[in-house]
Formats: C-alpha cells, sequence, structure tokens
C-alpha cells in the first residue's frame, strides 16, 4: 500500500475523464500530480492500485466529484492580477452606471479570493447602488470554502488596507490568525456548481464576466465551446476578462479588445 504506482496506461484513463468532465487538458508531465493527489483517496478506500479507484470512479459519481476536486487547479489570491480590479472601479463602473443591478460572474471562482476581490470593489464603488455577483466553480471542495469566507490572516497581505478594515474581521479565539469575510459582504453573493464544459443552467445576463486562468488548461476547441456557451450571457456592452496569460486570439472572434486580457461584446 506503500508503493502506489500510476501506469502509463491508467494515467490516460484519468487524463481522458479529466477532459470529458472538466475539459481539461493534461499533459504527460501531470503525471505525478495525478498519482500524489489521488494516492490518499486510494488507501482510504483500502484499494491496491489506480486502476481499482478508476473503476470505483465509474460507479460511484460522489467519489468522482471528489477525485475531480482533487485533480483541478486551485491557486488563487486576493486582487490578483490588481489592473483588471482598477479597471473595473475606474473605466466600467462608470460606464455601466445606469445598470441596476449591475450583475458580475466570477466563472472560475475557487476557494473564493476573486470574487470576493470583485465584491469589495463592487461594494465600494457603488455604495448603496444594487449590485449582484454569481461565484461558480466547477469543484465543491473549494466552493464550500468560499461560501465560508475564513481565510488566514497571511492572505490578506494583497488586500488594500482600507477595504481590509473595512470588509475583513479578525479571527478571534478559535479562528485567532484567521481572517473572515465581513457577513454583509458575504450575504450579496451567490455561490453555484457550473461546469463550464457542459450545457450552462439559465442564469440571466452579466455585465461584466471574470474567467481568468481557467482556458489555459482546455485545448483550441473547448476554448471555442466555452465562449459559445458564455457570450449569450453577456450583454451588448459588457466586458469579458480573461487573466493577462490568456488571449481569446482564435478562440471568439465576437468581442473586442479594449485593453490586455480585456474584451467587450460591442453594442447591438
Amino acid at each position: 500500500m506503500n508503493n502506489l504506482a500510476l501506469s502509463d496506461k491508467e494515467f490516460r484513463l484519468y487524463r481522458d475523464m479529466i477532459f470529458e468532465v472538466a475539459g481539461i487538458s493534461m499533459s504527460d508531465a501531470k503525471k505525478s500530480l495525478v498519482s500524489g493527489r489521488l494516492a490518499k483517496r486510494i488507501r482510504q478506500h483500502n484499494l491496491s492500485n489506480y486502476g481499482d479507484y478508476f473503476r470505483l470512479l465509474m460507479h460511484d459519481p460522489a467519489e468522482q466529484q471528489i477525485a475531480v476536486d482533487l485533480l483541478t487547479t486551485n491557486e488563487t489570491y486576493f486582487f490578483r492580477e490588481p489592473k483588471h480590479f482598477v479597471f473595473l472601479r475606474e473605466r466600467i463602473l462608470p460606464e455601466l452606471e445606469d445598470r441596476s443591478p449591475l450583475r458580475v460572474w466570477s466563472g472560475a471562482c475557487s476557494t473564493g479570493e476573486e470574487p470576493y476581490s470583485i465584491a469589495m470593489t463592487l461594494a465600494e464603488a457603488l455604495g448603496n447602488r444594487p449590485w449582484e455577483l454569481l461565484a461558480s466553480d466547477l469543484s465543491t471542495r473549494v466552493l464550500e470554502k468560499a461560501r465560508g469566507g475564513l481565510y488566514r490572516m497571511n492572505d490578506a497581505e494583497d488586500i488594500p488596507r482600507p477595504l481590509l478594515v473595512k470588509y475583513c474581521f479578525r479571527g478571534v479565539g478559535e479562528n485567532a490568525g484567521a481572517l473572515l469575510i465581513a457577513p454583509a459582504l458575504r450575504n450579496r453573493m451567490s455561490f453555484q456548481q457550473i461546469n463550464l464544459n457542459a450545457p450552462l443552467p439559465q442564469l440571466g445576463a452579466f455585465e461584466v464576466i471574470f474567467l481568468r486562468n481557467v482556458m489555459i488548461y482546455f485545448d483550441l476547441e473547448t476554448k471555442r465551446q466555452v465562449m459559445r456557451r458564455l457570450l449569450p450571457m453577456l450583454r451588448p456592452g459588457g466586458y469579458f476578462i480573461v487573466s493577462h496569460s490568456e488571449s481569446l486570439n482564435g478562440v471568439c472572434d465576437e468581442l473586442k479588445v479594449v485593453a490586455p486580457s480585456i474584451y467587450r461584446k460591442p453594442h447591438a
């Protein structure tokens, strides 16, 4: 049990499963990641190899969700790529001040740092004006953490000081050393499990969609399919934001570049 080894054949089974479920393309270099992240589950189920665990996944949807959660990458932090939040505050929100409520979607929210950064920006800039923020992810595990809004105090170093004081609480007692997003802010947000690689639920239309650090894991055709699903949900004149390491060049011709990694849907 201490010498679990993932064969090339078994790795291909997991790679195909992740592509089918999540649209994520794994290179051969991810073999050690698959091996490391699933080993604990194999031992918990008293299985002897990765093949037996894969057969379990094919008959147990709940366990398959756990495996997918473990294999998806969730690195994130508050106010990551800060120029996007400056653009949101200084350009997008003044331009869309007539929209009520303003609706924003964080389409791969991971453990919540991105949508909470957006929420702080919206709350600070819009005051009492209504806004709605949907945060979604494929992983139920990270969504549970995001809903709780509880983080290590060390995670707060990228939150601007005025926003930290206004929208975050310092943990006390058993939560000493922790940071809690203010309930008044959390209560204005909604969290939902959504698979971008499947037909989307009826969500309504949004003025701004954040989809950052996601499509780097998709092949070209999967990127195009994802954009075909998302485009109808972006209002004319709305903004679509990807990470600085991503581009929609050759993926989607309907959106126009307005700044690096920031696109806009033309008015009808």
